[in-house]
């Protein structure tokens, strides 16, 4: 049995690990707030846009602009959406499982003869260098301020990449938020955009653009593009404190469970220790009456 001391050492230990968790639970719930009102903002115009932009590409053909041109899709390139930092539970473990799948499936069915990784994020980033994947690009981790301009840097990035046809395609594989106890890992694709399915007296009718559908296109689709990273980016960042502050608030409870048994633990001991003392001097008032 450990001494009292140890026991102590261990109790005081315990409580400021708790300490620890209980402010990073705190420092996540309020940031999950801010984050979850951003996301909840942007998910209208991101899907407004998407609409649009299907439907004028259904409109203008794959031939107007590269981004609509549908390929072979032999060479894909996936971006991942990690964070930097873990104490999250399974957040950025569940995105690395899900892309290795889709890679190894890929491959194994020969779907696609390439796939080069675009990686945000360090948790990521050292996943894949231990299995020795192709990172094609790297990027840091993305909080609320900095996501708009790593959202631009990496749409120019995936869509040179994909105009200049050194990729066929491009997925894009993030958490998407459902709540702060709930997150779902999507793997959807970027690159090339999907036109709208039309049918009937829609696909009949058409506008007239000013100044023209491809001048329209090459505004729109960059566009589109980059906000659809930026609505990733925004569901990850939830996504992350969501996770972050329940695997935390989980830590708090069993660190006070641990506290809960390693008292009882020092109560027996130091129960234990007392009447060892007492049979100790009753014992020796015996022999001394002897």
């Amino acid at each position: 049995m450990p001494s009292l001391k140890a026991v102590r050492t261990r109790i005081a230990s315990v409580k400021s690990t708790q300490k620890i968790t209980r402010a990073m639970k705190l420092v996540a719930a309020a940031k999950l707030r801010r984050a979850q009102d951003a996301i909840i903002a942007a998910r209208p115009y991101a899907q407004a846009l998407a609409e649009a932009v299907a439907e004028v590409a259904a409109r203008a053909g794959d031939d107007a602009h590269p981004m609509l041109q549908q390929r072979d899709g032999r060479r894909l390139a996936v971006i991942i959406l990690t964070s930097d930092r873990g104490l999250c539970g399974g957040f950025n473990a569940n995105i690395c499982r899900t892309t290795q799948r889709f890679v190894d499936e890929r491959i194994k069915s020969k779907a696609a003869d390439e796939i080069q990784l675009d990686v945000v994020g360090r948790k990521g980033r050292d996943y894949f260098r231990r299995r020795r994947l192709k990172i094609a690009h790297e990027f840091p981790g993305v909080a609320g301020e900095t996501a708009l301009d790593r959202a631009r840097e990496l749409a120019l990035t995936v869509g040179g990449d994909f105009i200049e046809g050194r990729v066929d395609g491009v997925f894009l594989v993030y958490n998407e938020f459902k709540s702060a106890m709930s997150q779902r890992v999507v793997s959807e694709r970027l690159l090339p955009i999907t036109p709208a399915a039309m049918d009937g007296d829609l696909a009949q009718t058409d506008f007239l653009y000013e100044p023209g559908k491809k001048e329209l296109l090459n505004q729109l689709l960059p566009l589109y593009v980059q906000s659809q990273i930026y609505r990733a980016f925004l569901e990850s960042i939830a996504s992350e404190f969501g996770a972050r502050m329940t695997s935390m608030d989980n830590a708090t409870t069993n660190a006070s469970e641990i506290i809960d048994r390693l008292t009882l633990q020092y109560n027996r001991a130091r129960q234990a220790a007392i009447t060892k003392e007492l049979m100790e001097i009753v014992g020796g008032a015996e022999a001394l009456k002897g």
